[in-house]
């Protein structure tokens, strides 16, 4: 993402200071692009609402271009999600952007929801650890002001997951989106239908402000077809983490048709079926940077064309429990010590869902019963959206998870671990997106089950 603002501004896309970074002039931009406008886009890039409307069209339309869109299309979902929700020093940058186009009365077309919180008191962190998330999170109000002046849709509106029903970001098949937050555009694209391309946090915002994107890649029916076909001959279900992870290292970006795996999890789209595809989806974008994928007999788009979706030749990929060991086995340990004892386990990166919240207090205290012990063995976090932790608590299921001692927490884990001091730590986690991410040791989740309720060996 830095690298990403970077670009923009060695590049010419500040709407703040032309001419101190040698940027493209608005006039030079009319003269130079060839995409074709509407009446309404073609005034916005000639300045009808003024100079700074004119940059974001400008950005867009560039931005369009150097992919090979032809037009641009409306942006038809309700609501936006950005991927940008922490008050990192280093995003100055974006923190002036917010500040110019607030000043100018520009802010977006869509209600939207917001990346997780990177700070919550009550996740385990000494004494020196909230000294350097003090510095690190120093714009966080700052920020959070901006987004509420923007159009954050609320302060329950911070999670990756903004997609699950209790947050209410949940676009229509069919719809165009302007998001960001990779596994938010691979679940909405696969498993809901929608359209969006994988956009950075600088170009999801100038979508939502012109409430316009490109239409290329994933907004077409040609960039939604299949480049790989998945063949899934495992002798028992896949960790979704694992086979997400072992598709994304060997597709890359490409789309990936998958066969085999409505043997494991069915043919409905019911609340088990979309949390697994919530891990394994974001294990492809993390792992590789699939935005899309189609489960045969499963995914909306499988179901209407199946094999139609893939392209002539393409290759195929076989997993079975043996692929998916060999996957395992290669991801590295980058602790100081590997034979340290843990002192944390995350689990929710994406944001667990309330399913998974029932099933995993459920296994808990099973685990904790069959091991002799009362409470969790490694101090553990389960993170979630807001909205789910807020309906959780009013189940039963709540008061039992916190008898085991599990400490229930809406920030982004990726956020904490990126804590210096936080990076020095034994962390475990069944999350292939973290594992990626930070210094993270990844477990599956019968694995990390015995270690937090048993004790790890």
């Amino acid at each position: 993402m830095v690298k990403f603002i970077a670009f923009f501004y060695k590049k010419g896309y500040n709407l703040t200071n032309e001419v101190e970074y040698g940027f493209i002039t608005v006039q030079e931009a009319r003269k130079n692009y060839n995409m074709i406008l509407t009446k309404e886009q073609s005034a916005l890039l000639e300045g009808e609402k003024g100079e700074t409307m004119a940059k974001v069209m400008k950005t867009l339309v560039m931005y369009g271009e150097a992919f090979g869109a032809e037009k641009m299309v409306p942006i038809t979902s309700e609501y936006g999600h950005t991927v940008i929700s922490f008050g990192i020093g280093v995003m100055t940058p974006v923190y002036e952007l917010y500040d110019k186009l607030l000043s100018d009365n520009i802010v977006s077309k869509q209600k939207f929801s917001a990346d997780p919180r990177p700070l919550d008191k009550n996740v385990p962190s000494s004494f020196a650890q909230n000294l350097v998330f003090k510095l690190m999170y120093s714009q966080q109000e700052r920020y959070e002001e901006q987004l509420r002046k923007f159009g954050l849709m609320g302060d329950d509106a911070y999670t990756c997951a903004c997609y699950l029903p209790e947050v209410g970001n949940v676009p229509k098949r069919g719809d165009v989106l302007s998001w960001a937050e990779s596994s938010a555009v691979v679940y909405a694209n696969s498993v809901l239908g929608a359209r969006c391309n994988r956009n950075s946090g600088i170009i999801e915002i100038m979508g939502s402000v012109a409430g316009f994107v490109p239409e290329f890649g994933f907004l077409t029916d040609e960039g939604r077809k299949a480049d790989w076909v998945i063949e899934i001959r495992t002798e028992k279900m896949p960790e979704a983490q694992l086979l997400g992870s072992a598709i994304g290292m060997k597709v890359l970006e490409k789309v990936p048709y998958i066969k085999g795996l409505d043997k494991w999890i069915g043919t409905e789209l019911n609340e088990r079926a979309c949390a697994y595809l919530k891990d394994f989806g974001a294990a492809t974008a993390s792992n590789g940077s699939v935005g899309l994928y189609h489960i045969e007999h499963l995914t909306p788009e499988a179901v209407d064309y199946g094999e139609k979706l893939i392209r002539e030749g393409a290759p195929v990929y076989i997993i079975d429990d043996k692929e998916l060991e060999r996957v395992k086995n290669s991801y590295p340990c980058i602790w100081k010590n590997p034979d340290a004892k843990p002192k944390l386990c995350f689990m929710g990166c994406p944001h667990m869902t309330m399913q998974q919240l029932k099933d995993w207090t459920v296994r808990i205290e099973e685990g904790l019963k069959a091991a002799g012990n009362k409470k969790v063995t490694i101090p553990t976090v389960f993170t979630s959206a807001p909205g789910v932790i807020r309906q959780f608590k009013e189940t039963e299921y709540a008061a039992r998870l916190d008898a085991t001692g599990v400490i229930l927490s809406y920030i982004c884990p990726l956020m904490y671990m990126n804590n210096p001091l936080s990076k020095k730590m034994p962390v475990i986690t069944s999350s292939n997106k973290l594992r990626t991410y930070t210094s993270a040791r990844f477990y599956t989740d019968d694995e990390i089950l015995k270690m937090i309720t048993k004790g790890a060996e």
